[in-house]
C-alpha cells in the first residue's frame, strides 16, 4: 500500500512528471518565437539565411512539442492507471473503517479472538487511518495533475496546428526568397550531353561518381580543404532520425553503402559543408540525387529530395538550403515518413558517413 504512495509521490515531485509538462511548455514558447521570427525574416537583408533559420526553428519547435505532447499523454495514462488501482484499495479500507465506526461498542467486543483481538484490530485501524488519509491527499493531488495535463495537451495540440501552418508559410517564403536571390557562384557548367551519356552507361552509383569529371565544362580551379579536416565535422543536412546505418540490411535483406535518415514531410535540407554541386538530377533507382564535393577526393551523395534549390556546378556554403524532402501532407500526427539516403565517398571508396557527420538526430 505505501509503495503505491511512494510511486505516486515520485510522479508528482520527480522529473518523471515534471519533464513532459516542461518540455511541452518550452516547445510552445519555441513555436511562438519562430512565428515572431518569420515576420522579421521576410523583411531582413539576407532573407534566405534568415528564413532558413526560421524554418529550422519551426521544425525544431514542432518536433519538441510532439515529443512533449506524447510524453504528457503517456504520463496521464500512467497516473490514471495508478489512480484507478489505488482508489479501489483506499475505498475498501475506508469502507471497513466506516462500518466499524458505525457499530455500537458491545459489537466491537465480539471479536472471534475475544476482547484482545478486538483491541488489536482497533489499534491496527487507528494506525492505518492516518496513512489512508495521506494517500487520499496524494490521490487528490494526482487527480489535479491529470486535469492540468489534459489542459496542457489541449493547448499544445492547438499550438501544434498553428505551428504546422507557420512552417508551411516559412517554407513558401524561403522558396520565394531563393527565386529572388542572386545566382549562386558557378565553378563549372554542365555538359548535358555528356551527363546523359554517363547516366546511360552507369549501372551503379559508384560508376557514375567515378565519371563525374567528364560532365564539367569550363571548370575553374578550387582550393579544396584536405579530406581529413572534414572527419566528424560535416553538419547534419536535415532534421531526422537515423533509420538505417552504413551497410545495414533492410527488411528485404538489401544493404547499401550509406545510411538512411527518416524525416518528416517537407523537411528542409541544407549543405553540410562548403563545396561544389557536382551533380543534381534523377539517377538509377535512387530518385533525385545530389552529389556535393566538399573536399579533395570526397563526395557526399544525398538522395531522396523532392524539390531542389541548387543546380549542377553551383558553389554552396555550409547551411545553404539545397532542397526539401517529399511533400506528403504533414499533420499533427505525421511521423517521419520521408527518407534521405546519405553516402560518403573518399578516394572513390564508400566510407561510413557517421565518421564524417556530427549527427544529432531528433
Amino acid at each position: 500500500m505505501m509503495r503505491m504512495v511512494t510511486i505516486i509521490g515520485c510522479f508528482l515531485a520527480g522529473t518523471a512528471f515534471a519533464n513532459p509538462a516542461d518540455e511541452a511548455r518550452a516547445a510552445m514558447e519555441q513555436l511562438e518565437a519562430a512565428a515572431a521570427q518569420l515576420d522579421s525574416a521576410e523583411s531582413g537583408r539576407d532573407r534566405v539565411a534568415a528564413l532558413t533559420q526560421t524554418v529550422y526553428a519551426f521544425e525544431d519547435g514542432l518536433s519538441a512539442i510532439r515529443t512533449g505532447l506524447r510524453a504528457a499523454v503517456q504520463e496521464e495514462e500512467q497516473i490514471s492507471a495508478d489512480l484507478a488501482a489505488k482508489e479501489a484499495e483506499v475505498a475498501r479500507l475506508l469502507g471497513v473503517i466506516q462500518i466499524m465506526g458505525q457499530r455500537p461498542a458491545p459489537q466491537l467486543l465480539l471479536h472471534p479472538s475475544g476482547p484482545t483481538g478486538a483491541a488489536r484490530s482497533g489499534m491496527i485501524l487507528s494506525d492505518v487511518t492516518p496513512a489512508l488519509q495521506a494517500e487520499v491527499a496524494v490521490l487528490r493531488d494526482a487527480l489535479a495533475e491529470v486535469s492540468a495535463l489534459r489542459i496542457l495537451q489541449q493547448d499544445a495540440a492547438e499550438r501544434l496546428r498553428e505551428g504546422l501552418v507557420g512552417v508551411q508559410e516559412a517554407r513558401a517564403a524561403l522558396a520565394r526568397a531563393i527565386s529572388d536571390r542572386e545566382p549562386l557562384p558557378k565553378r563549372f557548367t554542365e555538359d548535358s550531353v555528356k551527363t546523359a551519356i554517363l547516366i546511360g552507361a552507369s549501372e551503379t552509383l559508384e560508376a557514375f561518381a567515378d565519371g563525374l569529371a567528364e560532365i564539367a565544362e569550363n571548370e575553374t580551379a578550387a582550393d579544396l580543404p584536405a579530406a581529413g579536416s572534414l572527419l566528424g565535422a560535416l553538419e547534419q543536412p536535415v532534421r531526422g532520425t537515423l533509420l538505417r546505418r552504413f551497410e545495414e540490411a533492410d527488411a528485404a535483406g538489401i544493404s547499401r553503402p550509406g545510411l538512411i535518415m527518416a524525416t518528416r514531410p517537407d523537411a528542409l535540407v541544407s549543405a553540410p559543408a562548403p563545396g561544389t554541386v557536382r551533380f543534381q538530377g534523377e539517377l538509377l533507382d535512387y530518385g533525385n540525387v545530389m552529389i556535393l564535393e566538399p573536399a579533395q577526393d570526397v563526395l557526399v551523395v544525398l538522395a531522396g529530395l523532392e524539390e531542389v534549390y541548387v543546380a549542377t556546378g553551383d558553389v554552396v556554403t555550409t547551411g545553404t538550403p539545397i532542397g526539401l524532402m517529399g511533400r506528403a501532407e504533414e499533420t499533427s500526427s505525421t511521423e517521419r515518413s520521408q527518407t534521405l539516403y546519405i553516402e560518403v565517398r573518399h578516394e572513390q571508396t564508400t566510407v561510413d558517413p557517421e565518421e564524417w557527420f556530427a549527427f544529432e538526430t531528433n
